[in-house]
């Protein structure tokens, strides 16, 4: 087995990528894009403000889209299985499907197949945009903003993103992809239910469980003849209103792929509120209580991990956000949110709504996306993705989620475009618009910064990990207050090791930045291999050999011979080998074999004395000579009447010299007599 890591990712939108090598076959963990990277191209400008926007210093031109480093140097055609854990996962497939030599197959729960599905249509859909404004390009194997004296102009932060540090991640942007190649990757797909067991070539299983990371997340069992492996990917252990991390599901594996690599892009502050340079801090403290694994018993770990409620972590500085969000509303300003977690919007609405009937304001909500419609819809069919006190609602005859009951009122108002002639009948400020998308580059958030930049009295909400500096070139000068905020986006690290106690793995491929940052303990029972970018890492084999399950037919043919000097019986058989869901089976040959024609297989030492007593008594007279070395039953039969014969043993063969074949058949005959045989 062998694991390369191509990506350790950026977070919650970029998940990490890695090549696995298990049983010959090459598995690709993860296919996402690095949509931060689109910092680098210019938004739409407004109306007017051509000069301006082309002073930010970006790069104005139809934008293309960073994959994984180092994936388009591998050939499609090696890859032979993709395992996906989140819709930001498989974003870049459709530029991997789209390769004819790709033969592969893909593996998603139905969930993140289908969300996965509306990210991808939308993203299309705002590029469309961008295609309309600049055009096609011109050279579309080498777009004019490709060339060296282009990227010279640009600032060294953003030739970093376009280029790598080595310069060695040009080669990663691709033009994106088009209805047709959605359409043929939707079609390579196979989707899974919770906890439904696909079998891949007949010799690798796989299974998705919950991750707690947002609707439909999952991680994956992989499990093989001589491997049982858990992909770890990005989890939370207590979401708001999903469906936990399901660690139970995970017990029993030998080794653990850690892909959660969301620490290293944690950040102490969890809310951050800025006005240009001005900066106010509210930090939200982690459960200090939890101690370390070592301290804690194996009944105690689980109630210490899944007992320390995150959801109250996330509520809190939910609620900090409204109480921000109110704060504008009642100045005058309106609100923007270009968040992209689809759990996160769906608590938000729900808090927000409450808030604003707190405050007995009458202030509309809108959501702008050409694929809202149909995601609202589709979080309410998957109740087995959601946490137990949602599913009550289910049962109870409610809403999962309560954007059904705004819709209901006209509090919750859902368009496809910003420029919908509904919308702009309804349109209203101060109001609330949640809308794509977060890179602040394309989608119907560009000209809504347009139009609110300059308004100190609005506000902007912002994931933490955003580069607001840069995100906000395009749009300076910027009055409107920025509000940034953290959400849990794995497991923290202090909850790292009590996660690795109750999977109990033997091994755990761990990731060199996080060992860095946080030493593992050396009192574990278990041992770690660390992995770094772009460096193959090979891993030692647990188990040599392997079981085989006889087939029934087979089995009540075996005669079994119990063997006189030890505690077992053997049976001889004859049958053939084949390889199915991950096992060996042994069946019946197709030409049943003739047991008048099957020669006997002898075992076992023979006493000398013995011998000589069985060869007297069919006629044979003969003398025992030992040997030099007879500490090891070196010995020689010389049979002199009525012929011939020498019958020479040690500890690793018998030889049996004889011209007459009535002696041989006697001699025969002696031997198994004295030895165990079938």
């Amino acid at each position: 087995m062998k694991l390369t890591c191509l990506s350790k990712g950026s977070g919650y939108y970029c998940p990490p990528t890695h090549i696995l090598q298990l049983c010959g076959f090459r598995l690709l963990l993860e296919c996402p894009i690095d949509l931060s990277s689109l910092a680098v191209f210019s938004p739409i400008p407004a109306a007017g403000a051509a000069n301006l926007d082309a002073s930010s210093g970006l790069l104005r031109a139809l934008p293309w889209y960073k994959t994984v480093p180092g994936l388009h140097l591998w050939d499609p055609s090696l890859i032979d299985a993709v395992l996906v854990s989140s819709p930001a996962g498989m974003l870049g497939l459709p530029f991997l499907t789209r390769n004819a030599k790709f033969c592969g197959k893909i593996y998603v729960t139905e969930v993140v197949a289908r969300i996965g599905q509306l990210l991808m249509e939308d993203l299309l859909s705002m590029h469309a945009e961008l295609l309309q404004f600049y055009g096609a390009d011109v050279k579309p194997a080498s777009p004019e903003w490709m060339k060296w004296e282009e990227l010279e102009k640009l600032s060294p932060e953003l030739k970093q993103v376009v280029l790598g540090e080595d310069g060695e991640e040009l080669g990663a942007w691709m033009p994106l992809y088009s209805a047709a190649d959605i359409k043929e990757c939707m079609q390579k797909i196979q989707p899974l239910k919770y906890g439904e067991e696909t079998c891949f070539n007949g010799s690798v299983i796989m299974k998705a469980y919950s991750s707690g990371l947002d609707i439909g997340s999952c991680n994956w069992t992989i499990n093989s003849l001589k491997r049982s492996v858990t992909y770890l990917s990005s989890s939370l252990c207590m979401p708001a209103c999903w469906k936990g991390f399901d660690y139970r599901s995970l017990l029993g594996n030998d080794l653990v792929i850690f892909s959660d690599l969301s620490s290293l892009n944690s950040t102490a502050n969890n809310c951050t509120e800025t006005h240009e340079i001005r900066n106010n801090d509210m930090i939200v403290d982690n459960d200090p209580s939890l101690r370390s694994a070592s301290a804690l018993s194996k009944v105690e770990i689980p109630h210490q991990l899944f007992g320390t409620d995150e959801t109250s972590d996330e509520i809190e500085k939910i609620s900090f956000l409204c109480s921000c969000i109110i704060d504008s509303l009642e100045g005058g300003g309106s609100v923007l949110i270009p968040v992209g977690r689809l759990g996160t919007v769906l608590l938000l609405l729900e808090q927000i709504s409450d808030s604003l009937e707190s405050f007995n304001l009458k202030v509309p909500i809108f959501m702008i996306s050409p694929t809202a419609e149909e995601t609202l819809a589709f979080v309410n069919t998957v109740p087995e993705w959601l946490s137990k006190q949602r599913q009550q609602k289910l049962f109870s005859g409610e809403a999962l989620f309560n954007h059904v009951e705004l819709r209901k009122v006209n509090r919750l108002h859902v368009f496809p475009s910003i420029y919908s002639s509904e919308l702009l009948m309804m349109w209203q400020e101060p109001c609330i618009i949640f809308s794509p998308h977060w890179s602040l580059r394309l989608g119907p958030v560009v000209p809504l910064l347009h139009r609110w930049h300059a308004d100190p009295k609005s506000l902007l909400i912002l994931e933490q990990g955003v580069n607001v500096e840069v995100a906000l070139l395009p749009f300076r000068p910027v009055a409107i207050k920025v509000l940034q905020c953290s959400f849990l986006s794995g497991i923290m690290m202090h909850k790292v090791e009590p996660v690795l106690e109750i999977l109990h793995p033997k091994l755990v491929l761990y990731p060199e930045d996080l060992r860095i940052q946080d030493p593992a303990k050396e009192n574990n029972s278990w041992s770690y291999l660390y992995y770094s970018e772009n460096v193959q890492l090979r891993v030692p084999s647990f188990v040599e050999d392997f079981k085989a399950c006889l087939e029934t037919n087979l089995t009540f043919q075996l005669r079994p011979r119990r063997l006189t000097q030890q505690n077992i019986a053997i049976a001889r058989l004859k049958g053939r080998i084949f390889l199915s869901k991950g096992k060996y089976f042994l069946a019946a040959p197709r030409i049943p074999m003739e047991s008048s024609n099957k020669q006997l297989l002898y075992w076992g030492s023979i006493e000398p004395t013995c011998l000589l007593m069985a060869l007297q008594e069919r006629g044979l007279v003969g003398t025992i000579h030992w040997n030099e070395d007879a500490a090891n039953s070196v010995y020689t039969i010389q049979i002199t009447n009525p012929e011939k014969a020498v019958i020479e043993t040690s500890a690793r063969k018998t030889t049996i010299s004889c011209e007459d074949e009535n002696t041989a058949t006697l001699i025969y005959e002696a031997l198994g007599n004295l030895c165990d045989g079938i």
